[in-house]
């Protein structure tokens, strides 16, 4: 079978299900596991590639948006020369890949239309289904099932390890930062399933803007920086940029508890937050790891979460 995927997070699935071989392209941001980087691009970002100021990439987004434009452009050209058998992309996030309608219009005029499916988990449970759905599409059924037991018995080994007695920890996870916009979808969960509280964002549902009064308001004990498509080191730049830009961070920052008591955390949103992969499973160890520290180890591969001083935006040493 040719596989062409679209999603960063299916790549990972491919991947995990030992597809490897049989995709023959990916996105340009797919960039895990590394064998993912030697293959064929088939997209690219059309945002200039010189802006980096938060706000700015969130207005141009909206702007294109509701111009009913993807910031991503589809090589037409090498995906017929391909002739892929199945794309894997989605219509969840209109930010996060090639439109569903694009892909599928453009899919039907190929000489040999390949099948189109579109994966969109909103939770963790529909995250792990996903692996499911792509192992039956591509006969790796038994390797799926497998990897989603593996996946389940992690999880379950972090659930058997938290006190049900202890009042959950009031957590916001923020995957902008200008403007403010709280984590969505299974991110809520994640926290949930870590032993936290999720005070703002909606579970199964996406993520929104909020102003920094509303994170005041809520009152979080532990603040989780993961802007979306960053790494930790860029997530740590994101947060030095904060502090630089007048305006971005408000006076009252102190008054937040996470922010006063030192309880914030930059993360690798990229790799264990923000794409609906195998690796979110990872993201709940880190998360686990940053609430729980005194019954788990700093959960976590080296490089996917550090302390900071949100304002200064310096490492805590």
């Amino acid at each position: 079978m040719r596989i062409v995927s679209l999603l960063p997070s299916t790549t990972e699935i491919c991947f995990a299900l030992g597809l490897g071989d049989q995709l023959v392209a990916v996105t340009h941001e797919c960039d895990y596991p590394p064998a993912a980087q030697k293959r064929p691009r088939i997209t690219r970002n059309v945002l200039p590639s010189d802006v980096d100021d938060g706000a700015e990439i969130d207005r141009l987004i909206r702007e294109r948006v509701l111009q009913g434009e993807s910031i991503y452009e589809l090589d037409v050209e090498l995906l017929e020369r391909l002739a892929p058998d199945l794309i894997l992309t989605q219509a969840l996030c209109a930010v996060c890949a090639v439109s569903y309608e694009d892909v599928q219009a453009i899919a039907q005029r190929l000489p040999n239309p390949p099948r189109v499916v579109s994966v969109e988990p909103r939770t963790v449970e529909e995250v792990l289904e996903s692996i499911l759905t792509v192992g039956s599409l591509t006969e790796r059924t038994v390797t799926a099932k497998a990897v989603v037991a593996a996946l389940r018995s992690r999880i379950a080994y972090i659930g058997g390890r938290v006190d049900p007695g202890q009042a959950p920890r009031r957590v916001v996870c923020l995957e902008w930062l200008d403007p403010p916009m709280v984590g969505g979808h299974w991110v809520p969960e994640m926290v949930a399933l870590a032993g936290g509280q999720d005070v703002l964002g909606r579970a199964g549902q996406p993520s929104f803007a909020v102003t920094w009064e509303q994170i005041r308001d809520a009152g979080p004990e532990v603040l989780v920086l993961m802007p979306c498509g960053y790494d930790l080191k860029g997530t740590i730049a994101e947060a030095e940029r904060a502090a630089r830009t007048a305006g971005v961070l408000p006076p009252f920052l102190d008054d937040i508890p996470a922010v006063r008591d030192g309880q914030v955390y930059a993360v690798d949103g990229s790799g264990y937050f923000n794409r609906p992969g195998p690796r979110i499973v990872g993201g709940i160890e880190i998360l686990t790891g940053i609430l729980h520290p005194e019954r788990f180890a700093r959960g976590g591969p080296p490089g996917t979460v550090q302390q900071i001083r949100l304002g200064v935006a310096e490492p805590v040493r």
